[in-house]
């Protein structure tokens, strides 16, 4: 008997001659709309600390501006890390178990967590929070894979897409609450209430995703099962992991001490949590504004073309950043950022889906997760090293000429699979 069947409500039983996908064909879009929810409520509570961090730690003991700055970007890549060293383990449960186990398991220890760092009274247990956090959590990289296998290939572009959209709003409006909230429930109950708005995405977690697993047949490969598609190319697939790290890393290598940057610009000290809520909420809401498309375009003309042209916009669009002398300059560049980021990770998830046999997707997608939280932990840390050594300006520069050698890879990783599309 299934194990879901008998914890979880809304598990059926399996179809022991049809696919996983197949079986799941009437799930899929119900699925879809309670995970971008529930992406969309964990990336509120994660990145709605952002405006407020810099504050908060300097409230828990750090003194000096480096300090500040280094415990800042410590913390939030904390998260990052521990998701990092997890999402294949927990890939690879879910190829074993199923992946609506995987859902409930990220909401309820996110949900937990975020209370308790609410509670943290020095920096050091705010970083272990945030790790703890990344080890239990990471709902979306969940949602990720239970809707990587289940949609329909020729629609898997555009559902990814439509995710990340409810992903990417989570982080528009997690800064904009963030530099807000704090003056209405103070920062630690802010904590508080992001805990109890995950705990809400777990509940419906719970009671409606659907999944039809069956161990005997999706855990692993059937016996005389010879896959029709190309054995895997494991320097492809190593392109497209590096691919992802580096568009995470892109994004988040100035976040953290964004903060910092903006009052460079001559921002008042009163009015700098919001601003900083407002320009860090500029690539979501510029990646909302395009991903949908974007994915759907993958599905299209493939995903090869959209990753490596948006590669080079965004490379382009990350220099002159580095010359803005109005935070509201900053803040439009960031959502023309986000507006060439959107199309890369839906392409890149698309790809990496059919890299890889079915009964390994889950895996595989676990890897992807990883690849890119590890470009949320690099992020921050690198870009604080440089904005300190370098200044602040010089980051922007940094990305920019990591993005491009990125494009450069890409291409070849194109040629190399022999697929044009």
């Amino acid at each position: 008997m299934n194990s879901n069947a008998a914890i979880l409500p809304g598990v059926s039983l399996a179809a022991p001659h049809a696919s996983y996908p197949e079986r799941n064909t009437a799930y899929w879009r119900r699925n879809l709309a309670v995970c971008v929810f529930g992406s969309f409520t964990t990336l509120v509570s994660l990145s709605m600390l952002l405006p407020f961090l810099p504050v908060y730690v300097r409230e828990l003991g750090a003194v000096s501006r480096a300090d500040i700055i280094q415990w800042s970007a410590i913390a939030f890549g904390a998260t990052f890390f521990g998701t990092a060293l997890t999402s294949p383990i927990w890939g690879h449960v879910a190829d074993r178990v199923g992946r609506k186990l995987m859902l409930v398991r990220a909401a309820v220890g996110m949900a937990t967590v975020m209370s308790l760092i609410g509670v943290a009274h020095s920096v050091h247990q705010l970083v272990a929070l945030r790790l703890i956090a990344g080890l239990v959590g990471g709902y979306f990289a969940a949602a990720t894979i239970l809707i990587g296998t289940q949609t329909p290939s020729e629609r898997a572009g555009w559902a990814l897409g439509i995710l990340s959209t409810g992903a990417l709003a989570g982080n528009l409006l997690g800064p904009l609450i963030g530099g807000f909230l704090p003056g209405l429930l103070g920062i630690r109950g802010t904590f508080f209430a992001g805990g109890a708005l995950i705990a809400i995405a777990a509940i419906l977690t719970i009671f409606l995703v659907r999944e039809d697993f069956d161990p005997a047949t999706d855990a692993r490969r059937p016996v005389g099962h010879h896959d029709a598609a190309a054995p895997t190319d494991f320097a492809v697939v190593a392109v497209l992991l590096t691919t992802a790290t580096m568009v995470l890393l892109a994004n988040m290598s100035i976040e953290p001490i964004i903060t910092v940057y903006i009052g460079q610009l001559g921002v008042g000290s009163e009015q700098l949590i919001r601003v900083s809520g407002v320009v860090m909420a500029g690539s979501a809401l510029g990646s909302i504004l395009t991903a949908s498309r974007l994915g759907a375009l993958a599905d299209r003309i493939g995903g090869w073309k959209v990753i490596i042209g948006c590669l080079l916009a965004t490379a382009v669009t990350m220099i002159p950043q580095a010359f803005v002398t109005q935070w509201w300059q900053l803040a439009l560049l960031r959502v023309l950022m986000g507006m060439t980021l959107a199309g890369l990770l839906p392409a890149i998830t698309k790809l990496a889906r059919h890299a890889v046999p079915e009964h390994h997707t889950g895996r595989m997608l676990g890897f992807l997760q990883s690849a890119q939280f590890a470009g949320q932990v690099l992020g921050p840390l690198l870009g604080g090293q440089v904005g300190i050594r370098l200044g602040l300006s010089s980051v922007f520069f940094m990305t920019a000429v990591i993005l491009g050698a990125c494009a450069g890879l890409v291409l070849w990783a194109q040629a190399r699979s022999g697929v044009v599309r």
